[in-house]
């Protein structure tokens, strides 16, 4: 292999960031990003960048995650005075320059979370006296540092520190923070702190603490971080807890003084005899929000300590994604029941749920809102839980039972037509595939979800009284039915070819259609919706039309009362072929496909004009005269052809010295001149002006054959003719039959050359009384010399003299 030389290396070096997508200045090597939108918004994460790249002066937000920058400069981010957030999120950062935001007097949102820092250096934001987002989270530091880093920090609302390798809070780390909404520290492994570090800071809003360590090993130093936050106003979440025993609930009775309202629990695991202390340590106080999600349970079941305390202030219970350990030798969840007697909003998700005990349900007074979705409820199970249609539950207005083994809709209809102040009811994602004709529902029901079943058709099962109904990804084609209430009809994800009737729907005005067969829709579509004013239609296989394209055109600039609320490129041509993937807001067709009747109108009319004018054209230049004459031609010589070949010589077909060709009104000086001269010998055995032999002439009242048509008898005549003699005059040319004889000896002329035509005038005629289209003729007239009659007496014996040597053959 050869070895590559050091500019070749060089070169290579250039090349990396321009294959990974990065432009590079020739100045001082710093690459560029230009990944910037029209609201000056960078995007320059993964983008492999080793610095801080150069981006327009302009920006206001820069994103530049998840690259490798490591170290920062005083001078990379120098000019961008008008940037109010900065993302430096996973990048491997180690080091930054105490001046690198210096510059930065607009930023109000800072990321450094997920890289390296091993310290914090409180120069680095002793200029951003506006800052209000910090973001700190899993760097490798032990501790914040002192003097504070937040001094000065005044407009600071959310801050977020902490991670694996924070070890110590000193008092002195968070002054300057004065008031924040939202308050993250991630202290697994926190070993020491000093009580009142956090207790400053107020008012405070939300609170997400992870104390895993400290609540299995320290109880007391988590007591403490958790009593300085505990306000009955303050919600706290706590995540990544594991609670064993009866020592690691101690710290919630520092909360229970304080008297909380809202506790919350991720990632959670926890035995049933240490909740039972965790219940009893918060015995009495006026928690009015319990919030549990995905906690592990380990234990038997056994709850009969809990019944001793007292939780009338609930308001909220949710418990979403519990497993419970070795399920098989747990008891049940039943006595722990006392926990729903008082709330308004129950949620038990995805628990594994299969009922709920009818006497349970009698014992809801106050319930408002349930949430059983994604549990094991059947039908039969589901009747128990709500005591069978009878009229419990009667304040509960939202029921949410989806994604539940449901199969029988007429079944739930009649177990809520009792629950006379139900509005919502979502029964969404359950094995539904049919709609009974006709159900029973409570007249208040205005909010109806069956989304992701597996329907076919809709009957008049459907309540009236609905004003917003949620139909999408079943098997639909079609949906009618009178609706006259309904604000909002949600039918994506179905098989409609088109839009529904908007006439049953006289108040709807949201309707969402993405995920069909549309193949189009117009504007009389629309019209037919009296309040419509939100359609979703994307993401369909629209047939691109003309009408369709200029019309969904002119709905995405939102030229209309109906705006198309989805985003532009939902809207795919499927078809035709040529059109197939491009946007209908860029599709552009033709004139010819766009106006077809205009335009075959329009090439009609153009293609009759240019007829005509050809028409003319061929006209003037005597074309069809031509191609009338060349068929005659060819007919007669085809007749002509079939004569030779009955006859051995050619040559005896010549019976005639000369075919002569005169107009009626002539015939006077035919017969009493020409005839006699050349056919009648003289008294003494020769013709009247010369001893030569006496001619055949060929004459039209003689000598054409009766039974064929007078244009074979020219033809033959002609054909059967040594020469043609034309005996022109005024009465010549106007005489159709003439003309006939003419047109055929003109096509003679061309086969059998220019001597055998001979022209006799009788009176003075130019060339220019010929019709144009005899151009042979006409020719003729001007290149050979024709026979004048002449009016003198004396001159004859030399005319008859020049045409008998004219009339003479081969053979003479």
């Amino acid at each position: 292999m050869r070895r590559l030389t050091s500019g070749s290396l060089a070169l290579l070096l250039l090349l990396v960031p321009l294959i990974r997508g990065q432009e590079v200045n020739g100045d001082d090597g710093r690459p560029t990003c230009r990944r910037c939108d029209l609201h000056h918004c960078c995007n320059c994460s993964h983008s492999g960048f080793t610095r801080v790249p150069m981006v327009t002066d302009q920006a206001l937000r820069l994103d530049l995650s998840f690259n490798n920058i490591t170290n920062m400069t005083k001078d990379d981010l120098m000019g961008h005075s008008r940037l109010r957030a900065l993302d430096l999120h996973a990048n491997g950062l180690a080091e930054i320059h105490p001046s690198a935001f210096d510059s930065l007097w607009s930023l109000e949102e800072l990321d450094l979370s997920d890289n390296q820092l091993t310290v914090l250096n409180p120069k680095w934001l002793k200029n951003l006296a506006i800052l209000e987002n910090l973001n700190l989270l899993n760097n490798p530091y032990s501790r914040l540092g002192s003097p504070s880093m937040f001094f000065g920090l005044v407009r600071l609302r959310r801050l977020m520190f902490g991670g694996p390798a924070l070890k110590e809070l000193r008092r002195t780390d968070v002054f300057g923070v004065t008031e924040l909404e939202d308050l993250t520290v991630h202290a697994n492994n926190l070993a020491s702190y000093d009580s009142g570090t956090l207790g400053d800071i107020w008012p405070l809003g939300r609170v997400t603490l992870r104390l895993h360590g400290p609540f299995l090993t320290n109880v007391a130093l988590a007591a403490a971080v958790l009593a300085d936050v505990s306000y009955p106003e303050t919600p706290i979440v706590l995540e990544d807890l594991h609670l064993i025993g009866n020592q690691s609930v101690l710290p919630f009775r520092e909360s229970a003084k304080k008297r909380i309202r809202s506790l919350s629990f991720r990632n959670f695991s926890v035995s049933d005899a240490t909740f039972v202390d965790f219940l009893m340590a918060l015995n009495g106080d006026p928690l009015s929000y319990l919030h549990v999600e995905d906690v592990t349970l380990t234990g038997e079941g056994r709850w009969e300590k809990a019944n001793k305390t007292d939780y009338k202030s609930i308001d909220e219970f949710f418990l979403r994604n519990a497993v419970v350990v070795d399920v098989y030798k747990f008891v049940s969840f039943l006595q722990l029941g006392f926990l729903l007697y008082y709330p308004r909003k129950v949620s038990v998700i995805n628990c594994g749920v299969f009922v709920m005990p009818c006497e349970t349900s009698k014992l809801l007074v106050n319930l408002q809102y349930l949430d059983l979705s994604d549990n094991l409820l059947t039908d039969l199970t589901t009747a128990e839980s709500l005591c069978h249609g009878a009229p419990t539950l009667k304040e509960l207005r939202v029921l949410n039972i989806s994604g539940n083994p449901l199969k029988s809709l007429s079944m739930i209809s009649h177990l809520v037509t009792n629950l006379l102040k139900l509005t919502h009811l979502d029964i969404s994602r359950t094995l539904y595939s049919s709609m009974p004709s006709s159900c029973s529902w409570p007249s208040t029901l205005k909010y109806l979800n069956i989304s992701r079943a597996k329907l076919t058709a809709t009957t008049s099962c459907l309540p009236r009284s609905l004003e917003v109904l949620d139909l999408s990804y079943n098997n639909l084609k079609g949906f009618s039915l009178d609706l006259p209430l309904l604000r909002e009809l949600y039918l994506s994800g179905n098989k409609f070819l088109g839009l529904p009737a908007g006439q049953p729907f006289p108040n709807l005005q949201t309707l969402t259609m993405q995920f069909n067969t549309l193949n189009m829709f117009g504007l009389s579509d629309l019209q037919s919706f009296r309040r419509l004013e939100n359609l979703q239609a994307g993401y369909n296989k629209f047939i691109c039309t003309c009408d369709f394209v200029n019309f969904l055109q002119s709905q995405l600039k939102q030229n209309g009362n109906v705006k198309l609320t989805d985003r532009k490129d939902g809207y795919v041509c499927d078809s035709p072929l040529h059109l197939q993937g491009e946007l209908v807001s860029q599709a552009r067709l033709s004139v010819e496909v766009c106006h077809r009747v205009l335009f075959v109108s329009v090439s009609c009319g153009a293609a009759l004009l240019v007829g005509l004018l050809l028409c003319v054209l061929l006209w003037r230049l005597h074309v069809f005269w031509y191609l009338k004459m060349t068929w005659a031609w060819l007919k007669a010589k085809r007749s002509s052809q079939k004569q030779r070949r009955a006859t051995a010589d050619s040559e005896a077909l010549l019976s005639f010295d000369a075919f002569v060709s005169y107009s009626e009104r002539d015939a006077g000086w035919v017969e009493s001149f020409l005839i006699p001269e050349l056919e009648e010998p003289s008294e003494d055995g020769s013709s009247s002006t010369s001893s030569s032999r006496p001619l055949s002439l060929c004459l039209h009242k003689r000598d054409f054959l009766p039974g064929h048509t007078i244009m074979d008898n020219i033809m033959s005549a002609i054909e059967r003719s040594r020469r043609t003699v034309f005996v022109l005059s005024e009465n010549f040319v106007q005489s159709d039959w003439c003309r006939y004889e003419l047109d055929f000896s003109h096509f003679w002329l061309f086969e059998a050359g220019g001597d055998t035509a001979i022209l006799i005038l009788l009176e003075p005629l130019s060339k220019d009384d010929v019709p144009k289209r005899f151009c042979k003729l006409r020719k003729l007239m001007s290149s050979t010399t024709y026979l004048e009659w002449p009016q003198e007496e004396e001159r004859r014996p030399e005319f008859w003299r020049s045409l008998r040597n004219a009339l003479k053959g081969d053979n003479d």
